[in-house]
């Protein structure tokens, strides 16, 4: 049972949403995945520069160390569970050959942390382990350990805030984040009575001319254990920055989109094509089965009479018995010879069999032909210019391209026909002569929306009422098919009621075979009355 090609289209356009609709999810999720991760890395790439900024000032504070003392900070639990920070320090003095050892002791009590989850953690009765099995509880205790390392460092040397924008731009770069920026260092407080909250910006740094847009968004690192110190980076949004990361992804993505929705669209136009190629094939079959029986049915008949009830007798009936048979056997012939030439036309192994065809031998026999077969009175005018013009041709072929021509102008005239034959040597503007043969009629004429397709294979033009009017629509396409074989052209023009006029331009020498040109050939878009 076949598929209707509607539901194949239907099924066709929900693969291709379903598709769709999965590549745009996936690409969604993966666009706030790396959202977030970006802007997770923002902030600790501050808390990692305010740790290089300790070990900096640390290195400080230990050449100094040689000459002035030592200093020893250490963070942890009392024995109650409250977090401490202790900080000793002893300084040297050497007045003559005396040295004095002072040691000062400081205890820091820090404040409740937030850091419920990490407190849990810590005390839990697992220990340690169960505590770096979660990162976000490993991050909470790194950074509870560098403000404990804050509270008793800050005491002896003060945070170099640039120090810290540098270290913190050659972090960022080193992460492969090219933002600009702006940086605060913040303090905040309460006044002696507590009743309001004060910040104070102690510097500020960051991209040189840099100013902030009405959307940026605002980091915070705050390294004291208090929280009232506070680094600010303040940027643009970074959603450009994580789409122009996954350039690469969106534009394979957008590709991969693409050759699927044209494969998708090409199956269904194939289908559709296929389709309709079909339906034409199996309305001409149907057709041309009906137009051979015809001849060999009117030719047996006439043939029976001469034979069985001795109609040969008489010789004027003898005589019109055969002529009906000569007609319909070259009918039937002239049919049988486009369809093997159609078919021929097809094979790999088709070649021209090219020779100097003189015109003015080639044409009057096929001008009498047509006199003598036609149904309705026919005048044509041969000119040939000059009376010895040749043409590199195929004989065959080229008889066969101008009895399609001729065919054609005496069946779309209507009541007479008068048919005009020129020949004549034609030079194109790249300076190639080419022998043009133009053949032109008084007949019906051709709509103009109608000359596009008149050369495609199976189409008629319609005719309107003028039902006598037979045929396959097989004829100009045999004829541009074999005139392009030929390395030639062919083109028409017509006005409807004025008649029509052909022009066959054929190279006038043949250096070497033409390579075939280009056509239409099985473009086909015209509905079912409008062919055969």
């Amino acid at each position: 049972m076949k598929l209707p090609s509607k539901y194949i289209a239907l099924l066709v356009i929900l693969s291709l949403t379903g598709i769709f609709a999965y590549q745009a999810y996936w690409l969604t999720g993966l666009y706030r995945t790396m959202r977030t991760d970006l802007e997770r890395n923002i902030t600790e790439a501050m808390r990692i520069s305010d740790y290089n900024e300790m070990l900096v000032r640390i290195q400080q504070m230990q050449r100094r160390n040689k000459e002035h003392g030592e200093i020893s900070v250490s963070a942890g639990y009392g024995d109650e569970g409250e977090k401490i920070v202790q900080s000793n320090t002893t300084f040297h003095t050497s007045p003559g050959d005396t040295t004095t050892h002072t040691r000062v002791d400081t205890l820091y009590q820090s404040a409740p942390a937030d850091t419920t989850t990490s407190d849990a953690m810590v005390h839990s009765q697992d220990g340690l382990d169960v505590l770096l099995r979660d990162h976000n509880s490993i991050t909470s205790m790194a950074v509870y350990l560098q403000r404990g390392m804050h509270s008793g460092l800050d005491i002896f040397i003060e945070p170099s805030f640039a120090t810290y924008d540098s270290l913190l731009n050659a972090r960022l770069h080193e992460m492969n984040i090219p933002i600009r920026y702006r940086l605060q260092y913040l303090y905040s407080g309460y006044d002696a009575q507590d009743r309001w909250c004060y910040t104070d910006t102690l510097a500020t740094g960051g991209t040189p001319g840099y100013m902030p847009g009405p959307n940026a968004v605002s980091y915070q690192y705050a390294f004291s254990s208090s929280e009232h110190d506070v680094y600010r980076l303040t940027t643009e949004p970074v959603g450009g920055l994580v789409l122009r990361q996954m350039a690469g992804i969106l534009i394979t993505s957008l590709v991969i989109l693409l050759i699927l929705g044209f494969s998708f669209w090409y199956l269904i136009h194939t289908i559709l094509r296929q389709k309709t190629l079909e339906e034409m094939k199996s309305d001409f079959t149907n057709n041309i089965t009906h137009e051979l029986k015809t001849p060999i049915a009117v030719a047996y008949a006439a043939t029976d009479a001469l034979l069985n009830f001795h109609q040969a007798d008489d010789p004027n009936k003898r005589e019109r018995y055969l002529r009906i048979c000569q007609e319909q056997l070259q009918r039937l012939g002239g049919l049988v010879e486009q369809i093997l030439s159609m078919s021929m036309e097809r094979r790999k192994t088709f070649r021209l069999h090219w020779e100097e065809v003189q015109l003015a031998t080639l044409l009057p026999s096929l001008v009498e032909l047509h006199k003598l077969k036609a149904d309705k009175p026919v005048h044509i005018t041969l000119d040939i210019v000059p009376e010895d013009l040749t043409v590199p041709a195929d004989r065959t072929h080229l008889s066969n391209i101008v009895s399609n021509l001729l065919d054609n102008a005496v069946k779309y005239s209507r009541n007479q026909a008068d048919i005009t034959v020129r020949c004549s040597n034609y030079t194109a503007t790249d300076g190639q002569v080419y022998t043009e043969i133009c053949v032109s009629d008084h007949g019906i004429g051709i709509a103009r929306d109608r000359m596009p397709h008149v050369f495609d294979k199976f189409y008629r033009v319609p005719t309107g009422n003028l039902h006598e009017v037979k045929g396959y629509g097989l004829g100009l396409f045999y004829v541009k098919t074999m005139v392009e074989k030929h390395g030639g052209t062919v083109e028409v023009k017509s006005e409807p009621g004025k008649g029509s006029e052909f022009k066959v331009r054929l190279r006038a020498s043949k250096a070497s075979p033409p390579a075939p040109l280009p056509r239409r050939g099985e473009e086909v878009g015209v509905s079912e009355n409008e062919y055969l």
